[in-house]
């Protein structure tokens, strides 16, 4: 149950930094209307109502790339002075 709290916490925050940066943009486009409930002996009746309407508009992500040469460091490892000579000395025999 935490994880999915948490997934729907972070999903939440995500939306509002979206909303917030201008990366989202939503606006209702038509309004809820409430459907028309009647009671009778034969039972319950609904009719009408509407669910609302929203227009959603998102950014844009670009993304490209560029040639750049780039110095790669020279690594070389040494082991220590004395792990030579045992190294030596172990082949030896």
């Amino acid at each position: 149950m935490r994880p999915i709290l948490l997934i729907l916490i972070l999903v939440v925050i995500g939306v509002i930094i979206a909303v917030a940066t201008g990366f989202l943009h939503i606006s209702q486009t038509r309004t809820a209307a409430a459907p028309d409930v009647s009671v009778n002996r034969a039972g319950v009746s609904a009719s009408g109502g509407r669910t609302p309407a929203f227009d959603v508009e998102t950014g844009t992500v670009s993304v490209g790339t560029k040639e750049r040469q780039v110095k790669v460091p020279n690594v070389q490892v040494n082991p220590p002075a004395n792990q030579q000579n045992q190294v030596v000395a172990n082949t030896a025999r």
